[in-house]
């Protein structure tokens, strides 16, 4: 049973091995101490950028949601509501600060439906059917490594027009199937380059 690193406090004059035992500093080598200092030092410095990439991330948004309830104001419309997918340049429009939101799309029970709509085309089409045809739905309903469904390759099955109302009717089942399971909201700043050209600052901060 492993011990709990932070049930133990250490005295001083020890440190704390990876498995929970305490060992007097004077047994451990000097290497091991640059290199506890060394990492100690380094994560410090990453949490307490993290912590400015956190802050500055809040107050971004909240800086762009007050612009926004400013301009609702001029025009005399009513604060708040959904905000997303807006672009603030900058006079000369050399800068922008961009709020962007993302959807990821999942699918519900019907999907279940249209998949046996279409194996029971496959089987009756078997014969005559269009080698391209199968292989295009036996894609679509392949899962990945994590046995997640690839939302694009099934709705790509709706771009594909078959004279069959059965096939339309899966089709149909796939549309309703769809379902918005996270969304997400973005910002990213961006700034003119040399050649004129508006590239991302990269902050890395859609994580924090």
């Amino acid at each position: 049973m492993s011990i709990n690193q932070k049930e133990i406090v250490v005295p001083e004059g020890y440190m704390q091995d990876r498995k929970g035992r305490l060992v007097p500093i004077a047994q451990v080598s000097d290497y091991d101490l640059e290199m506890d200092a060394f990492v100690r030092s380094q994560v410090s410095s990453a949490e307490e950028l993290h912590q400015h990439l956190k802050k500055f991330k809040g107050q971004a948004f909240d800086n762009a949601y007050a612009c926004l309830d400013l301009l609702a104001e001029k025009y005399e419309r009513k604060p708040g509501g959904v905000k997303g997918n807006v672009t603030f340049p900058s006079f000369d429009g050399s800068q922008q600060v961009k709020i962007a939101v993302q959807d990821s799309l999942t699918f519900g029970p019907e999907l279940q439906v249209a998949k046996d709509i279409i194996d029971e085309c496959l089987r009756e089409w078997s014969k005559g059917a269009d080698d391209k045809i199968q292989v295009l739905v036996a894609d679509a309903f392949e899962v990945d490594k994590e046995g997640k469904l690839s939302t694009s390759r099934i709705l790509s099955l709706r771009r594909t027009k078959l004279d069959d109302p059965r096939w339309r009717q899966a089709m149909d089942a796939i549309a309703e199937s769809l379902q918005v399971a996270v969304s997400k909201t973005y910002i990213n700043f961006k700034k003119k380059d040399e050649s004129g050209k508006l590239v991302s600052i990269v902050l890395d901060i859609a994580g924090v």
